[in-house]
């Protein structure tokens, strides 16, 4: 028996970007930018810290179209 398509998951589907970052990584980078000192502050009541998705820049289109319909069916 098959399994459905929406159960299955994907091996990205573990790295996927999250908005919100647990406890332990708040502090973490609140102390790689020297803005939590582990010693002297309380990790309750933490500032909000960004959790920023940097975009890949996608591939260059060519001018001509050419290359790319060639290359499409190559593969079949």
């Amino acid at each position: 028996m098959s399994l459905h398509r929406s159960l299955k998951t994907k091996p990205t589907g573990l790295n996927q970007h999250r908005n919100v970052l647990t406890r332990a990584e708040r502090v973490e980078k609140l102390a790689n930018e020297d803005k939590l000192n582990l010693q002297d502050d309380s990790p309750i009541g933490l500032p909000k810290v960004g959790s920023r998705k940097l975009k890949v820049a996608g591939k260059q289109k060519s001018e001509d179209g050419e290359g790319e319909a060639s290359e499409e069916t190559s593969d079949e």
